[in-house]
């Protein structure tokens, strides 16, 4: 029995202390800064976020971004009859870009493992967007009355005098930047973010999901079709950043 009781002593102090394997929870990463890429449906842009954590699995988010904007109808073209001639969009008489700026929340619905993996959220984003239409100048081909060939002279596109085999191509895309307009609307954003990473200050993020923007007038990016003044595109986006 004496035996068996010291025995029973030295296997005691032979097993672990359980309190010794109780990991420390990480450090929560108040901020957070990302920005990148996004494509969308009818054109691409670039996108920032500045985003703060209200809770674990709630935070609050700064959105930025800046995309140009197609017409559905939009047809790249070029003149046959005329080598080396630029491309063009035959009946486009404004290139239209965006500004959207807005608040919106991110919640975690799937957890990232601290040892990496991917970590699911859903964003949500309002705010307001300003659509900017610039006209469109073309070279135009014209008759010289003293030479047989002809000269080339940058107009604003009129689709009620410019034929398609009088357009040598499009001009420089800072000609008509001061006849800039501009549109105010709203915007709603929602899409899903997927981070992925084995570092927890990383920010690596691909998001889908869709945007909705409507303005107080129909933006003439076509002429001689209808244009809209409601846009609704899907996108994919692209982030980099860090947290701290």
């Amino acid at each position: 029995m004496f035996l068996w009781l010291i025995s029973s002593e030295v296997f005691a102090q032979l097993q672990p202390n359980p309190f010794e394997y109780i990991e420390t929870p990480p450090e929560l990463l108040r901020k957070e800064f990302s920005g990148g890429l996004t494509i969308h449906s009818h054109g691409w842009g670039l996108e920032f976020r500045r985003g703060r954590n209200l809770t674990i699995k709630k935070k609050r988010m700064l959105d930025f971004e800046f995309v140009t904007m197609h017409h559905p109808k939009e047809i790249k073209s070029f003149n046959p009859y005329y080598e080396n001639s630029k491309s063009f969009v035959f009946g486009k008489i404004n290139a239209m870009a965006t500004f959207r700026s807005g608040y919106g929340i991110q919640r975690v619905i799937a957890s990232k493992a601290e040892w990496g993996g991917v970590e699911i959220r859903i964003n949500t984003t309002g705010g307001f967007s300003l659509g900017m239409a610039k006209p469109i100048y073309l070279n135009i081909i014209r008759q010289d009355l003293f030479d047989p060939g002809f000269v080339v002279s940058v107009e604003k596109f009129d689709p009620t005098i410019h034929t398609i085999d009088l357009i040598y191509g499009r001009a420089s895309f800072m000609k008509g930047v001061d006849e800039m307009k501009f549109y105010p609307g709203l915007f709603a954003k929602a899409g899903f973010s997927f981070e992925h990473g084995k570092f927890n200050d990383d920010v690596k993020i691909i998001e889908v999901g869709a945007t909705l923007d409507v303005y107080g007038a129909r933006i003439p990016i076509m002429a001689l079709t209808r244009n809209y003044q409601v846009f609704l595109n899907f996108y994919i986006s692209f982030l980099y950043g860090r947290k701290w």
